[in-house]
């Protein structure tokens, strides 16, 4: 017997649009492994080949930075559909790693562009929907690859077949 070898399926890019990350300082107590660095999310835009939409202001990336190369990134956020699904919302939530170089990790701390050959940024999307017309969404394995730049955050979401 042999086993299929899964694909990629790509749904959609996404540009979200941030603002100026808030450094909130090592955390102590239980379960403790870092520095908490929260990066407010102001908007942007989802295009693909099966959903747009916009990113609507008000989410936020919970970033743990566990070292000066590794950082645990966990965004969560609402995009309203457009086209066939216009009215429709979804609710992310990207549980991501990000990790390069430590001198390439500094110069995204401090907002410098760095090519994002260097970075490792893959994600492990979850999505909630408010239509049974995307239920698919929640009943297929999603992953993401993404890119910091000093104002944004671009990213590739895929549906693994």
């Amino acid at each position: 017997m042999t086993l299929a070898t899964p694909t990629l399926e790509h749904l959609a890019d996404l540009i979200v649009q941030v603002a100026a990350p808030i450094e909130a300082g090592n955390i102590i107590g239980l379960n403790s492994r870092g520095r908490r660095r929260v990066i407010p999310i102001t908007g942007g835009v989802l295009s693909g080949p099966r959903l747009q939409g916009r990113v609507l202001p008000g989410g936020a990336d919970f970033q743990l930075v566990v070292s000066e190369t590794a950082a645990d990134l966990d965004a969560r956020y609402i995009i309203a559909l457009d086209g066939e699904f216009a009215g429709e919302h979804l609710f992310v939530q990207n549980h991501a790693l990000r990790r390069g170089a430590a001198a390439d990790i500094a110069k995204l701390v401090r907002g410098e562009p760095v090519d994002p050959a260097v970075i490792y940024f893959r994600g492990v999307p979850t999505l909630e929907v408010s239509s049974p017309r995307l239920q698919w969404l929640t009943e297929s394995v999603l992953i993401s690859t993404g890119a910091r730049f000093p104002d944004r955050v671009e990213m590739s979401f895929f549906r693994v077949a």
